[in-house]
């Protein structure tokens, strides 16, 4: 298979160099690390196509219709998201469409937030898809995630709404991908509370298999009990004494005596109800309500048990097709990392298409045209899994780096590395170091 050298990634070394720029018309607090950002042309290895990638701002491709992606994955299939039109206008709303032949298939229009959360992945069924997550309306809380195959002709597969974000991902890096979301319908406006106060609304994962989508949320709950520990250390024990001694509505009116005492009791309810979610979804219903017991009111046990159900039933649990039976037995198998280095090439043939950036962002306050900035060098080592999302970042050498340069590299997201036209997860060392 013939290479096609990549503006970008430094030939046959798997090292993508990614200098710092101020993007045009973009705050520098937005602006991405890649010059790929740049309105810069980008060509795959012909095993995958061509991707586009123009300048993304907030962790979406396009928000108001600012920003475009353009990719086109191995079978002719291409994906277009950018600003939705109004005849040969440009408007500010974001649209998305599939193509392929002469034929095209809208996948959303004239939305407020559009972003291509996964491209070329095998979900669980054996399709590569292509899965955007879309807002409809600055007014809505949430997106809507709908995912398409990229098979010939592409169709929709499924659709799932309600969350506050939709993340697919191999966390455990064992070959199987899982959607990460929360059910943040289903909790807004409980007990009049509204998502900007929750710390964070119950996690769901979600996993398709055998043509269904399933809740797969049981297999991870070590990160539901981390989540529980958390929560549970920001309970101080007399707020908590004196929220179990309220009626557990707390709708009085506040005055102002009164105020401070409960906003601290509104405080502790938050945290109680979140520490009974992450047991409800994680499919440890006995634990959750004897945590509900251990720390409500007991006059408001039964009343506030029966609404935390009926919301849970009424939200994303309603939309999934059953509950994935899960064994802790057994050891998960690793799944192969391909590295951009030595898997390159083989026997003289490109045989790993490496990864492409679709979302760099920098870290908050940071200022790209800043002497400072300018002086500094970073080479990271990124994991990077089949759905394009980082798994693990490392320093190159001995250098002392900023902490947010590298939480903010967690966040970044790539079209996968490819081998034999399926996705892969991969090694890539990338150059962050700012040029001006």
């Amino acid at each position: 298979m013939p290479r096609i050298d990549t503006p970008g990634v430094a030939s046959g070394q798997g090292l993508a160099k990614l200098p710092l720029r101020r993007l045009s018309g973009i705050t520098p607090r937005l602006a991405g690390w890649a010059s790929l950002a740049a309105l810069s042309l980008v060509l795959f290895d012909a095993a995958l196509g061509r991707c586009q990638i123009r300048s993304q701002i907030g962790g979406v491709v396009c928000r108001g219709g600012d920003g475009v992606l353009d990719a086109e994955f191995q079978n002719g299939v291409r994906v277009h998201v950018g600003a939705a039109r109004n005849g040969d206008f440009a408007t500010h709303a974001c649209a998305a469409k599939l193509s392929w032949e002469k034929q095209e298939l809208l996948a959303a229009n004239g939305v407020a937030e559009l972003d291509l959360d996964a491209f070329g992945a095998d979900f669980g069924d054996g399709v590569p898809v292509a899965a955007f997550q879309i807002k409809k309306s600055d007014l809505d809380c949430c997106m809507e995630y709908r995912v398409y195959s990229l098979e010939k002709p592409s169709r929709l597969l499924r659709s799932i709404a309600g969350g506050e974000y939709f993340s697919a991902a191999d966390v455990d890096l064992d070959g199987n991908v899982e959607i990460w979301t929360n059910d943040a319908a289903a909790v807004s406006g409980f007990e009049k509370l509204t998502l900007g106060e929750l710390h964070s609304p119950p996690t769901i994962v979600l996993r398709f298999a055998h043509g269904k989508l399933w809740d797969a949320s049981t297999e991870f709950q070590a990160y539901f009990d981390r989540e529980i520990a958390g929560i549970r250390a920001e309970i101080p024990a007399p707020d908590l004494e004196e929220f179990k001694h309220s009626d557990g509505r707390l709708e009085a009116t506040p005055t102002a005596s009164t105020a401070e005492r409960l906003h601290r009791l509104r405080t502790v309810k938050i945290h109680v109800l979140e520490v009974v979610w992450a047991f409800l979804y994680s499919g440890r219903e006995q634990e959750a309500w004897r945590a509900l017991s251990e720390m409500w009111p007991p006059a408001d046990i039964e009343r506030i048990r029966d609404a935390v159900s009926e919301a849970r039933q009424a939200g994303m649990h309603a939309q999934v097709d059953g509950t994935w039976s899960f064994s802790p037995r057994g050891k998960k198998k690793n799944e192969h990392i391909y590295d951009a280095k030595t898997d390159a090439a083989a026997n003289g043939k490109w045989h790993v298409v490496a990864p492409q950036a679709i979302l760099l962002e920098l870290p908050p306050g940071s200022d790209p045209q800043s002497p400072d900035e300018a002086k500094s060098k970073l080479l990271l080592d990124l994991v990077i899994d089949e759905c394009g999302k980082v798994r693990s970042v490392e320093p190159v050498g001995n250098v002392k780096v900023d902490p947010d340069r590298i939480r903010v590299a967690f966040t970044w997201k790539f079209i996968p590395a490819f081998s034999g036209g399926r996705a892969v997860a991969s090694r890539l060392r990338i150059d962050v170091s700012p040029k001006q």
